[in-house]
């Protein structure tokens, strides 16, 4: 029975240790057990959320009545860094993963951390399935160097950098590293938050932690679970458009207005009788074709995963096989993914005890070609996709800017562009008791990845054509190991003060190597990229190789006395080879106090106070996410054509900066921890302070250096970038999370609430530097004083009035043309009339409610994000007018000599970055909504089903927000901070519905 409730209990697993002998108890929460096994036995009792038990039993004749307690905050046991804590010692912030959240059908684990833990802003960058995600914990500590947080995976450190991941052929979203590891292992998720809890691990802390733990095996008993989900996928919306006819009209409509009527009718005629001879027409008055409607789809996805865990009392054993097949909303994209596990530990003896994980995958991902949503939004409606002879048509004929509007549809479908990941992650741990409190531990482990992409470009698509056929070929191959050696001692002194000591040395090295090879040119399209020696346009091979390594002195004190009063003191040395000889060492130390003020005597008769507490931290973390070598001068390669003949040479590209070093976040913060009416109800809050310095920030050279290159597309400005220790961010903020245990009878009702909201402030530059546009064409900024993701744009002034000024940067001053506000007052719009509009992080929300009654329970999850903005580039583009490509369906309200919000048409193809298509952001989501059912274990015993569930789940469910683009939660450029709330052909998000079933034996 429970014993707050007295409620029965059914479905409790029982079984005596050391034996096969076991069952489960039924709707009333009997049992009965018939066994051979001389008495004494012990009986272990598991049942989930509440904790296990043991019962020695000395006597058999006599029943057994068993009380289980609900497992709380209070009695978890969090990893922490290099090892485990009870949730009532620990002195820093940190926050898990809630059990009813662990289960979502995702394809990574950081999709778990959405919503689900405050203090966390998760960006879903691509809606491309297996593609990544953006994390930031406690808002962005840095400009150029690396964000997102640290991931420790059974013990082994890995950054979730997508450049591992991508060997640099393929355009298009990048898949995440961490989607090759299947949600279905973890056992735990754990978030290291501040400088107590994150500078065990020094210079990679700086970020945040996420401590990630695979399932594990049982003791004394045996565990078959098999998992099944099949779901269905489509887009959450579409943008509205014109149809065949509206755009055509609009075509004509722009070309009135800006004059060209005539020499358009002309334009329009032989575009038309070009088409005809093609072998196709142009819907000129009809609906058309409806791209994206051609282009999305009903996706299906699959996942079988398979579990053994089985145990004795010296031996836990984990096997797991997963299969994930995953269709993307786009045509012919998606992600398959084989992953097993296997997690073995063994107890030689009461002093040594050997444990291992390995995990490994084979994963491949079809890949949306980069540019195709934009294409499939832009493509003339008019423009059919096949030809009469069933070929497709290639590219628009129509007037449009570089890259040329093509085909979308024949792009996905016709064009390669695959990625092959293939992992292998593992480390075995040795652990022995010296003495009765002093043990040591040794840990081997490594990270290999092996990454292949294809790419190819047929004659039968515009973009292949063009280039004869186009192929290409990348490899990039890691290797990742890691050595870490502690010692750690623990002991309770006179029954008062508990001491735990952790000290260690640890070294990581990692070295990459890659290839690219491609060609053009070739006869046709029967190969693919399988034989690159027929085309007849060979491009330059080009290999790299990368290394970098980091050594680490590590150590931690936690002292309580009687409970109440606790202490962690932490410091960590770490030399990395990013950094120049004088700096290649950093230290990172923190403090950490808490008092269980609950503990004290003036407190304890306080019946509804179950638990107190007050918590404050201090310390430094580092960060040396940068390439490698960024110390270093370097020389990179050039081509140069003497009399008439190409040779190859070297010239400088960045200097030596011997004095680059750390990037230093230093943190304070303050929390407390509240539990109420014998921890029903359980408050976490925190207000924290980070303040970064000696940013790792890539910062341009003028060309008078020398180490300039010109490139009319990508450097027109003759500029090079070195990494230096210049300028400063600060971040602040408060986050807030309630559980509570609403109803625990026989109906059960548990609530989860968090809330967040991060400030943050570029403090400084270097060198007097106030403002850095890292991009004309786009309104990302960097302002001092602004937060990261900040707009610099014109502001709109309503539209031009006849007789009235017309204040415009574009060639049409017309009536019905939109206005700018003139900032400096000159009569014209110039560079100097941008002004900022700050983008501050938005306050994070998730709510989930969890519901059990008999065998029927029911979880909804909505998540919110309040007061962030987006720059719509779509919308941009949709909005220019010209009847180049297809538009907004916004024009059917244009101006037409009376007033409106819309601009007329214009033949005018620039696009102003304006205050116009910066939108709110803002989103309410139901995210997750899950019904079961568990059918009783009186029918599932008969077939030998220890436990058998069904269950219909939907993700993403609904959506409500007042952004018009595809989806609220997005960012085209990934894991970059500079350039973060921009969306321009990004793969759209989806909503699943799925069913499934859970069958252990």
């Amino acid at each position: 029975m429970a014993e707050l409730s007295r409620e029965p209990l059914p479905g409790v697993i029982v079984h005596i240790n050391g034996t096969k002998v076991g069952t489960t108890t039924d709707t009333a929460g009997r049992f009965e057990l018939q066994t051979t096994q001389p008495i004494p036995f012990t009986l272990f009792i598991d049942f989930i959320g509440f904790q296990t038990k043991e019962i020695d039993v000395y006597e058999a004749s006599e029943p057994l009545e068993i009380m289980l307690q609900t497992t709380n905050s209070l009695k978890q046991v969090v990893v922490v860094g290099y090892g485990e804590q009870s949730r009532k010692d620990i002195t820093g912030s940190i926050s898990s993963v809630p059990a009813e959240l662990k289960s979502q059908p995702v394809s990574s684990v950081e999709r778990l951390l959405e919503g689900s833990t405050a203090g966390v802003a998760v960006t879903q960058t691509s809606g491309q399935p297996g593609a990544g995600v953006s994390v930031q914990i406690r808002g962005n500590n840095s400009i150029t160097a690396g964000s997102d947080p640290l991931y420790v995976i059974d013990g082994f450190p890995i950054n979730n950098d997508y450049g591992v991941n991508d060997a640099g052929v393929i355009g298009g979203p990048k898949i995440d590293p961490l989607s090759t590891i299947p949600t279905s292992d973890i056992e735990s998720i754990d978030v290291l938050k501040d400088a107590s809890a994150t500078a065990i691990y020094g210079s990679r802390g700086a970020n945040g932690v996420v401590i990630i733990t695979t399932k594990k095996g049982s003791r004394d008993q045996s565990l078959v679970t098999y998992d099944e989900y099949t779901g269905v996928s489509e887009v959450t919306k579409e943008i509205p458009l014109l149809n065949a006819g509206e755009w055509w009209q609009l075509r004509k409509d722009a070309a009135i207005n800006s004059g060209t009527s005539g020499a358009l009718e002309g334009k329009n005629a032989s575009i038309l009788a070009t088409a005809k001879n093609q072998g196709y027409a142009i819907d000129t008055s009809g609906q058309g074709t409806d791209w994206q409607k051609a282009a999305f789809r009903s996706a299906i996805t699959q996942n079988h995963n398979l579990s053994i865990l089985s145990g004795t009392d010296k031996t836990r054993l984990a096997i797991a096989f997963n299969y994930l097949n995953q269709d993307g909303v786009l045509i012919n994209t998606g992600f398959v993914r084989y992953a097993g596990r296997v997690n073995v530990e063994h107890k030689y003896s009461r002093k040594f005890k050997v444990s291992a994980n390995i995990n490994g995958s084979i994963s491949s991902a079809n890949v949306a070609p980069a540019n195709v949503v934009s294409n499939l939004l832009l493509t003339p409606p008019g423009l059919p996709i096949y030809k009469s002879d069933g070929t497709f048509v290639l590219q628009s004929p129509f007037e449009s800017a570089n890259p040329a509007v093509v085909n979308p549809i024949n792009t996905l479908t016709n064009e390669i562009n695959q990625s092959k990941t293939n992992r292998l992650l593992g480390n075995t741990a040795l652990e022995y008791a010296i003495l009765d409190h002093l043990t040591a531990k040794v840990l081997f482990g490594a990270d290999i990845l092996d990454n292949k992409q294809n790419q190819y470009l047929p004659l039968t698509t515009a973009e292949g054509l063009a280039l004869g056929g186009y192929g290409a070929v990348g490899s990039q191959f890691t290797i990742n190991w890691l050595n870490e050696n502690t010692l750690s001692y623990s002991r309770i002194l006179n029954g008062v003060h508990s001491l735990n000591v952790l000290a260690g040395f640890s070294a990581q090295h990692s070295a990459t190597e890659g290839e690219i090879t491609s060609a053009a040119g070739f006869p046709n399209d029967l190969l693919t990229y399988n034989n690159l020696g027929v085309g007849v346009t060979p491009r330059p091979v080009t290999t790299s190789s990368d290394e970098w390594a980091l050594a680490s002195w590590l150590g931690r004190i936690n002292y309580g006395f009687k409970e109440k009063y606790l202490v962690t003191l932490t410091l960590r040395a770490d030399g990395s080879s990013k950094f120049g000889p004088d700096n290649k060492w950093g230290y990172f130390p923190s403090t950490g106090l808490a008092w269980n003020a609950n503990q004290e005597h003036f407190l304890r008769d306080v019946k509804w106070l179950s638990n107190l507490k007050v918590r404050a931290s201090v310390g430094n973390t580092g960060n040396q996410s940068i390439p490698s070598y960024s110390s270093l001068a370097q020389l990179a390669s050039y081509r140069y054509n003497f009399s008439n003949t190409t040779v190859s040479g070297y010239a400088p590209l960045t200097v030596s900066n011997p004095n680059l070093g750390w990037e230093k976040t230093t943190q304070t913060d303050f929390g407390t921890d509240l539990g109420l009416f014998k921890n029903r109800i359980n408050l976490t809050a925190d207000l924290y302070y980070k303040l970064t310095t000696n940013l790792l920030l890539s910062e341009p050279v003028s060309g008078t250096s020398g180490l300039s290159y010109y490139d009319p597309n990508a450097n027109p400005g003759q500029l090079s970038t070195v990494y230096q220790n210049i300028g400063a961010v600060e971040n602040k903020g408060y986050e807030a999370g309630v559980v509570s245990q609403n109803l625990i009878g026989r109906l059960k009702w548990n609530t989860i609430f968090i809330l967040s909201q991060n400030f943050s402030k570029i403090l400084s530059l270097g060198n007097g530097i106030n403002q850095t546009v890292p991009d004309a064409n786009e309104p990302s900024v960097l302002q001092v004083g602004a937060p990261l993701g900040s707009f610099l744009v014109y502001e709109t002034n309503g539209l031009i009035k006849a007789g009235g000024p017309a204040l415009t940067p574009q060639q049409d001053k017309n009536p019905g043309g939109q206005n700018y506000v003139d900032v400096d007052g000159d009569g014209k719009i110039t560079s100097n009339d941008r002004v900022l509009i700050k983008n501050n992080p938005p306050v994070v929300l998730g709510l989930t409610n969890t519901v059990q009654f008999g065998g029927f329970d029911l979880t909804i999850f909505f998540q919110a994000s309040i007061g962030g903005k987006l720059y719509n580039a779509n919308r941009a583009a949709l909005e220019l007018g010209t009847g180049y490509t297809n538009a907004s369906a916004d024009f059917l309200k244009a101006w037409t000599g009376t007033n409106a919000d819309v601009k007329a048409p214009y033949q005018d193809p620039a696009i102003v970055v304006s205050d116009r298509f910066i939108e709110d952001a803002s989103y309410l989501r139901l995210k997750n909504i899950t019904i079961g059912y568990t059918l009783p274990s009186r029918l599932t015993e008969k077939v030998k089903i220890k436990k058998l569930r069904l269950y219909v789940s939907a993700q993403n469910a609904f959506t409500w927000t007042r952004y018009t683009g595809y989806d609220p939660e997005v960012s085209l450029n990934g894991q970059s901070l500079i350039e973060k709330g921009y969306d321009q052909g990004v793969y759209p998000n989806s909503r699943t519905i799925l069913g499934g079933i859970t069958v252990t034996f």
